[in-house]
């Protein structure tokens, strides 16, 4: 699992796609800025509605402080911190997460996301602009 984080921290997403199933079934946590009312299913709909908006739309996106516990036989907990900057508002996010992982046949056959989905909200928003 290691392995798949370290390909995502350097751009590899290839590999990263490389490490999951043709069905995978993603969940991006419920409220959090990327979440489209349920999951994306398959390798292409993570493409695009995850890995691309993150490249487009954030300067970097680092997961750092991660540590990884086993979750029964075929699962993966992730713990750790996003750090990132949002290209148009330049704001910093700095946000635990949890990411468990169900695997198949040494592949990621599930994904799901737990964050502070307010605090990357309020990274994403303009600030307003105080009415006259």
């Amino acid at each position: 699992m290691s392995a798949l984080y370290d390909s995502f921290a350097e751009g590899k997403v290839d590999q990263v796609l490389a490490g999951l199933t043709e069905d995978i079934q993603w969940n991006e946590a419920e409220g959090f800025i990327y979440y489209e009312g349920g999951p994306f299913v398959g390798k292409e709909a993570v493409l695009n509605g995850v890995f691309a908006r993150i490249g487009q739309e954030w300067e970097y996106w680092n997961l750092v402080d991660k540590q990884f516990a086993p979750l029964g036989e075929d699962g993966v907990l992730v713990t750790g911190r996003y750090q990132a900057k949002n290209n148009a508002t330049g704001k910093t996010l700095d946000a635990q997460f949890a990411h468990v992982w169900k695997m198949k046949d040494s592949l990621v056959m599930s994904f799901q996301q737990y964050t502070d989905t307010e605090q990357a909200a309020a990274v994403v928003m303009a600030d307003e602009m105080p009415e006259e």
